[in-house]
């Protein structure tokens, strides 16, 4: 068990694939970590004024 096993999760980030123990990042979850960046960004308007 270890980087040259396909069933273990470092097997599989080592090969690079993806399956029941290293599932890929879901849509939604990329959405809202995208959402999050962009509501944290001041804005330039608020920064001249100051």
């Amino acid at each position: 068990m270890g980087k040259g096993d396909k069933k273990t999760k470092r097997g599989k980030i080592n090969l690079g694939t993806f399956g029941k123990t290293r599932p890929r990042k879901s849509k939604a979850a990329e959405i809202k970590t995208k959402n999050v960046a962009a509501t944290q960004v001041p804005n330039i308007d608020s920064i001249k004024k100051k």
